[in-house]
């Protein structure tokens, strides 16, 4: 065989392997850059432990909490869509759920939060905000009501499951609820109960939480989730 043909052949099996590749990322519907985080894990302050993915290095960083059938990979395109935005992103496991460990306080999510929020500032985050869904919508409102002033920067909770005392949140809060949820009244009321700052978008449809961004208004809703985080490329609807 020749030198010509062997290195033709080589060429073709090499282009059919990277368009294979290809094939499989599309099909899965991931990209090179979704991919592109590492798995930390750190302590909670009852002993449990919490596993996430941290992607990207910026100044800011986001806590991403999931809802009860959500996990954390739930959030890997949301994931990018911050990062590219400039953000440091923290998608975290709840107690319960992949390899995260309850500690002696039990089901007390908030306190994962809690931890991922100081973790984010032990590792160079000067500011840090929280993105919960739900279930963890709850769990980042209540870390909040737990938080010191200033711990926590920025609050959008995706029709969040309501906590005893909203009045005592802190931080600057994006209360976000589609208009035919079941939950809306509870949003709404925890909303009117909360200090200022605060706002509260109604989308439209009735998908709830996490599940809109499965909607056709799932770029209205991230765009609304950066408004919420002070992004400068944020081009929320109104």
């Amino acid at each position: 065989m020749s030198q010509n043909l062997l290195s033709a052949l080589l060429f073709i099996a090499g282009t059919l392997a990277a368009s294979g590749c290809e094939a499989e990322q599309a099909e899965s519907g991931q990209t090179v850059t979704e991919q592109a985080f590492r798995e930390v894990s750190f302590a909670t302050s009852d002993g449990g432990r919490v596993f996430a993915n941290l992607y990207g290095t910026g100044d800011h960083g986001v806590v991403l909490a999931h809802g009860a059938i959500f996990d954390k990979e739930s959030w890997a395109k949301q994931a990018e869509i911050l990062v590219t935005a400039g953000f440091r992103v923290l998608a975290i496991d709840f107690r319960g759920y992949g390899k995260s460990k309850a500690g002696t306080e039990g089901n007390r999510l908030e306190l994962d939060v809690l931890a991922a929020v100081s973790y984010l500032r032990d590792n160079g985050a000067k500011r840090v905000s929280v993105v919960g869904g739900s279930m963890g919508g709850g769990a980042a409102a209540q870390a909040a009501v737990k938080a010191k002033e200033g711990q926590i920067d920025r609050l959008v909770l995706l029709a969040h499951s309501p906590v005893s005392r909203p009045e005592k949140m802190t931080g600057n809060k994006l209360f976000i609820v589609s208009n035919g949820d079941s939950s809306k009244r509870s949003v709404q009321q925890q909303y009117e109960t909360a200090a200022d700052p605060k706002k509260l978008v109604i989308m439209p449809g009735d998908a709830h939480a996490q599940h809109i961004f499965k909607t056709k208004y799932s770029k209205q809703l991230m765009d609304h989730i950066l408004t919420g985080l002070g992004s400068a490329e944020a081009k929320a609807q109104p």
